[in-house]
């Protein structure tokens, strides 16, 4: 496996990453995903129960495992961005980015510089202050990724402003959100996959990487093709769920 710190350099270069979500806020489930072949671990901190400690926690199992690390933030606010960061979380995912205002607002809390990132040589991120504050930042900028989820009608009306945004390094489609907004009742409705055609579109118009959850890894040949090229693909629930029932069909 690369190391963790080439994660961002192998996603700006749109080499195809497959990883899942964690839904289980303890540092043994991330350390056992981090055994696996996986390309990276995101932390469902939106739609899961994990506090900062947790965060902590998982991410620093993740990186002594050399397994990149992302946290999905409940919301994009600056503290929950600089937690995740600080802990040491290769990057964020932003949900519900709307506006090229809100994107550039997430793009400056991920990174250092005016009106961003606070800065902290004490976190995981800095060494425990064993990290010069120059060596600390090359770094951040060079290796911190920044995604932003697109998940409502508003976000893909704006998409090309949004994709324009310097700083955001990725657009994820929130597929399930979007089916839900626009009234649908399964996420292979028309609206759905012209949304999701037109978010594609706009990251290879502005030279950002798309990634996306899909309920069928079978469709991933096919999203490849429009341009996307990270998946998070299934979580530690779903393994759990799947391996037991392949263990009861096993034993009729």
């Amino acid at each position: 496996m690369p190391p963790a710190r080439d994660f961002r350099q192998r996603l700006l270069s749109a080499e195809r990453l497959i990883g899942c979500f964690v839904k289980t806020p303890s540092p043994i489930v991330s350390e056992v995903l981090a055994l696996s072949a996986l390309d990276c671990l995101c932390l469902d901190a939106e739609h899961a129960p994990f506090d900062r400690l947790a965060i902590d926690g998982c991410v620093a199992m993740a990186r002594a495992c050399q397994m990149p690390i992302l946290v999905r933030v409940p919301v994009a606010s600056p503290e929950h961005i600089l937690n995740a960061l600080d802990c040491g979380a290769t990057g964020v995912v932003a949900p519900h980015i709307r506006t090229a205002d809100e994107a550039a607002a997430f793009a400056r809390a991920c990174h250092y510089g005016e009106n961003g990132r606070g800065y902290a040589g004490s976190s995981r991120a800095a060494g425990y202050t064993t990290r010069a504050m120059a060596d600390h930042l090359a770094a951040s900028a060079a290796q911190t990724v920044a995604i932003a989820q697109i998940e409502d009608p508003d976000a893909v009306e704006a998409i090309d402003a949004i994709a324009a945004i310097d700083g955001i390094d990725a657009l994820f489609v929130g597929r399930a959100d979007l089916t839900v907004a626009y009234g649908a009742q399964t996420q292979d409705d028309p609206r759905v996959v012209a949304a999701v055609e037109r978010i594609c579109a706009a990251g290879l118009r502005h030279d950002r990487r798309i990634g996306m959850f899909l309920a069928r890894p079978g469709d991933v040949p096919y999203w490849a093709d429009k341009g996307a090229s990270l998946f998070l693909l299934g979580s530690d629930h779903g393994f759990l769920l799947d391996g037991a029932a392949r263990l009861i069909a096993a034993c009729q």
